[in-house]
C-alpha cells in the first residue's frame, strides 16, 4: 500500500486530500510512522524524529495513528490477496508476499501481469486507496519491484532480466544491507550490486563474515529461494511506550508497568496465546536500556500473574534519574494455560485503563487537571454537528473539523475540552458498500475531486 497510514487519513478527511500529512507520535520524542507523498517532497520520511519533520514541513497536518482503522483496511486488502492464493505472508499491515503459483493464479509473466492489474483495481474499489504491485520470480526481487512501482504502479521483472536490473542498484537495495554494512562495503570500494557480485564470495566472507558474506553474494546474483510462508509462529508478545517527559516518580513508574502488563495480556488473549516468561524493558534517562525476565512454572494469560511478575522485575531496576521508555512482554508462548500453578498471584479488584495504541504515546500525569484528552486526528461526534476529527487542543479548548470520508471539506468549530456534547467516536468506513470481491477485471476508476460528494452530516 502507498504511504498507507497517511493515505487512510487523507481518504478519511476530505480537507487533507492533496495536502502534506504526517502520522506518528506528536510529542517531543515522537517519530514519523508514515508521511504522505506530498510531505516527502520536503524530505520527511518514516522513522524521522517528529521534531525534525516539523522543521522541514511546518505547515503539514500532524496526526496520531488510528491503528484500529488501519487494521480494518488492512484486513480488507489481505482478504483480496487470500483470494489469489492460500500462500500469503504478511510483513506488516500494508505489505505482504503472495505466491501466485500455489493456486495457479499465474502461469507466466503475462498472466502474472493481468493478476497484478486486477488486484490494484480491486484494492482501489474496496478501500478507495492505491497499492503498488511488484511481480518477480523470488521474494527479494518482488520486494524490490514493488519499490520501483511506487506510487500507484505495477512493475514486473521479466524472467532473465534479474541480473541486469540489480546490477546498477546501490548495495543498500539488498535486504540485510544497513548503514553499517553499506559503509563497510563502500570503504572496500563496493557501492553497487554488480560490484558486490564481482567481488566474489570469498572476498565478501572475508569482509562480512561467513553467513552474511554467503547470503549477500547469493542475493547479488539474484538467487533467493525462500518460500512464501503463510503463517509465522509468534515468538513473543510485547507492548511498550515512550514518554514525552522522563518519569521520575517511582509510584508512577509502577502504575505504568501495570498498565502495560494489562495491554500485553489483551494482545495475548486476542491471539489465543499464553506465555511462561515475563520480560520487563526499561530505557533510562541516559538512553541505557535494561531488560529483566522471570520464567514461571507454566504458561499463563492471567493479568494478575503477569502484573505481579512485572512488578517484581521492576523492583530490581534502579529508576533514579528518570525513565523514558517502559515495555512489558511475554515469551515462551503456548496455546494453553496452567492456572492452577499460580494461586500465589495477588488478586486485585482494580483495573488499569487501556488507552488507544499510538506511537510514542503520551500518558497524562495522574494529578493533571481535567480528565478528557483530545489528540490531533482523533474521531469525535458532536450532538449538533455530527462526526468530525480533532485538529488540535490546548488552553482548555479543542478545535474540531466536521467532515466524513464522503462529504465536502467540513467546517471548523471550537469547544471547551469538557463540553458534554462532544464525545470520542469510532472511525467511519472509507468506502460505503464496496462491490464484493471476485469481480471481472476493470480499469481503475478516476480519482475523486476534493470538492466532490455530498455532505453526509447535513
Amino acid at each position: 500500500m502507498d504511504a498507507f497510514y497517511a493515505s487512510v487519513e487523507q481518504a478519511s478527511k476530505p480537507s487533507l486530500r492533496g495536502r502534506a500529512v504526517i502520522v506518528g507520535g506528536l510529542g517531543p520524542r515522537g517519530v514519523v510512522a508514515t508521511a504522505s507523498y506530498e510531505a516527502r517532497v520536503f524530505g520527511v520520511h518514516s522513522a524521522m524524529p517528529m521534531a525534525q519533520a516539523r522543521r522541514l514541513a511546518p505547515n503539514a497536518a500532524y496526526l496520531v495513528p488510528r491503528f484500529g482503522l488501519y487494521r480494518s483496511v488492512s484486513e480488507q486488502v489481505m482478504a483480496l490477496l487470500r483470494e489469489l492464493s492460500p500462500l500469503v505472508e504478511p510483513l506488516s499491515l500494508d505489505e505482504a508476499f503472495v505466491d501466485l503459483e500455489a493456486r495457479g493464479a499465474a502461469r507466466d509473466a503475462d498472466s502474472a501481469r493481468r493478476v497484478g492489474v486486477r488486484l490494484r483495481a480491486d484494492i482501489r474499489a474496496v478501500t478507495g486507496l492505491t497499492g503498488s504491485v511488484g511481480l518477480a520470480a523470488s521474494k527479494m526481487l518482488a520486494k524490490i519491484a514493488s519499490e520501483e512501482a511506487k506510487p500507484d504502479g505495477l512493475f514486473l521483472v521479466e524472467p532473465g532480466t534479474e541480473r541486469s536490473l540489480l546490477g546498477p542498484m546501490p548495495v543498500r537495495t539488498l535486504p540485510g544491507v544497513g548503514p553499517a554494512t553499506g559503509d563497510h562495503l563502500r570503504r572496500a570500494g563496493i557501492t553497487t550490486v554488480e560490484e558486490l557480485a564481482e567481488a566474489g564470495e570469498d572476498e565478501l566472507v572475508r569482509l562480512l563474515g561467513k553467513a552474511h558474506g554467503h547470503a549477500l553474494h547469493a542475493m547479488a546474483l539474484a538467487r533467493d529461494d525462500r518460500p512464501v510462508v503463510s503463517e509465522r509462529e509468534a515468538k513473543s508478545v510485547s507492548v511498550e511506550d515512550t514518554y514525552d517527559v522522563d518519569i521520575h516518580d517511582r509510584l508512577r513508574v509502577g502504575l505504568e508497568v501495570r498498565r502495560l502488563a494489562d495491554r500485553c495480556v489483551g494482545r495475548l488473549r486476542g491471539a489465543g496465546l499464553s506465555g511462561r516468561t515475563i520480560v520487563l524493558k526499561v530505557r533510562r534517562y541516559d538512553f541505557s536500556t535494561l531488560t529483566r525476565s522471570e520464567t514461571l512454572r507454566g504458561p499463563t494469560d492471567d493479568p494478575a500473574v503477569i502484573r505481579e511478575a512485572a512488578g517484581r522485575l521492576l523492583d530490581s531496576v534502579d529508576t533514579t534519574g528518570g525513565v523514558r521508555l517502559l515495555g512489558v512482554g511475554v515469551t515462551g508462548l503456548a496455546d494453553y494455560t496452567q492456572e492452577d500453578l499460580f494461586a500465589q498471584a495477588a488478586q486485585s479488584p482494580e483495573t488499569v485503563p487501556v488507552p488507544q495504541e499510538g506511537v510514542a504515546e503520551t500518558v497524562p500525569e495522574p494529578d493533571e487537571p481535567g480528565g478528557r484528552q483530545w489528540r490531533a486526528g482523533q474521531d469525535v461526534r458532536h450532538e449538533a454537528w455530527g462526526h468530525g476529527w480533532v485538529q488540535g487542543s490546548g488552553l482548555g479548548r479543542v478545535t474540531v473539523r466536521f467532515e466524513t470520508p464522503r462529504s465536502r471539506p467540513g467546517r471548523v468549530r471550537t469547544f471547551g475540552v469538557e463540553d458534554p456534547a462532544l464525545a470520542p467516536a469510532d472511525p467511519l468506513p472509507l468506502v460505503q458498500d464496496p462491490d464484493p470481491p471476485g469481480r471481472a477485471p476493470r480499469a481503475d476508476p478516476p480519482p475523486r475531486a476534493p470538492g466532490g460528494g455530498v455532505d453526509a452530516d447535513r
